[in-house]
C-alpha cells in the first residue's frame, strides 16, 4: 500500500507487500523488496537497494550523498540486506568511488534512532547500533557486533565479530573480535562473555578465547610472540585463529 501523498518516482522498484507511508519520497533508482515497510517522512534516494521485509521508520534518510569532499557525483550504491529494522533519524549513505562505490549493509541488523552510517562502510549480519552511534567512512563491522549509545568509530576502523562496546565509546583502532571495549580512547576491557553464551558457544570455546585474550592483552608477551603463543597452543581452535587473523590483517593498529 501505497499512500497517496508519497511520492514514488515511476521508475523505482517496488516489490510485493511494500507498504509506503504519508509524505515518503522514494527516488528514481531505488529498488525495494518484498514485504517492506517505509514509515512516513522517509527519504530513500540515489542507487539504493533493499533486500526484502526491512522496517524504515520516520525521517530516516536513506541513500543520500556521502559526506566526503572528494565526491563529485559519481554514480555510487547504498546495498542492504533483508531483515533490518532502521529507526528515526537514521541516516545511512552511500558509498564513493575511493572506497570501491558502495556501502554494504547486511541482515537482521537494528540501527536505533539517529544512528549514522557512513560512505563505503561493510557491515555483517545481526548487528546492533544502540542510539546515536557514528560510523565514519571506510569502517567494517562484523557479525552480531553491538555498539552502545552515541559510540563513534574513526574511518577505516574495524569491528570483529561478537565486539561489545559501551555507551560513549571512542574507537579509532581496530577492535578484535570477541572482545568489550570502553572509554575515550577506547581500552579493551575484556572478553564478551555474555554475548557469547546468548550465541550459543560453549564453555570449552569459551573458555578458549579467555586464554587467548590472556594471552594477548595480560600476559606481558610483545604482539607478535603472543599471536606465535596462541597459534602453537590453539592452532586447531577456528575462533583463536579468527582472533590472530584479524590482528595480522590490522592496517590501523588494534585497541590494547
Amino acid at each position: 500500500m501505497i499512500h497517496e501523498t508519497a511520492i514514488v518516482h515511476p521508475a523505482a522498484e517496488i516489490g510485493e507487500g511494500v507498504e509506503i507511508g504519508p509524505y515518503s519520497v522514494i527516488g528514481e533508482n531505488v529498488k525495494i523488496g518484498n514485504g517492506c515497510y517505509i514509515g512516513p517522512h522517509v527519504v530513500i534516494e540515489g542507487w539504493t537497494t533493499l533486500g526484502e521485509n526491512n522496517r524504515v521508520f520516520q525521517f530516516a534518510s536513506v541513500g543520500a550523498q556521502p559526506q566526503d569532499l572528494k565526491f563529485a557525483g559519481e554514480k555510487s550504491e547504498l546495498i542492504i540486506g533483508s531483515g533490518n529494522t532502521i529507526r528515526e533519524s537514521v541516516t545511512l549513505h552511500r558509498g564513493t568511488s575511493g572506497g570501491g562505490g558502495v556501502t554494504r549493509i547486511g541482515d537482521n541488523n537494528l540501527f536505533m534512532a539517529y544512528v549514522h552510517v557512513g560512505h563505503d562502510c561493510h557491515i555483517g549480519n545481526f548487528c546492533v547500533f544502540a542510539n546515536v552511534a557514528t560510523l565514519a567512512g571506510h569502517v567494517v563491522v562484523e557479525d552480531y557486533a553491538i555498539l552502545g549509545g552515541v559510540c563513534a568509530v574513526h574511518q577505516f576502523t574495524r569491528i570483529g565479530a561478537h565486539v561489545m562496546a559501551s555507551g560513549g565509546s571512542m574507537i579509532a583502532k581496530d577492535l578484535p573480535p570477541y572482545t568489550m571495549a570502553q572509554g575515550d580512547r577506547a581500552r579493551v576491557m575484556g572478553i564478551n562473555v555474555t554475548g557469547l553464551k546468548r550465541r550459543g558457544f560453549s564453555a570449552e570455546t569459551i573458555s578458549v578465547i579467555k586464554k587467548v585474550y590472556k594471552l594477548y592483552y595480560r600476559s606481558g608477551l610483545l604482539a607478535e610472540e603472543a599471536l606465535t603463543e596462541i597459534e602453537n597452543l590453539f592452532g586447531d581452535i577456528k575462533e583463536a585463529m579468527a582472533f590472530c587473523g584479524f590482528i595480522k590483517a590490522s592496517e590501523r593498529g588494534v585497541t590494547r
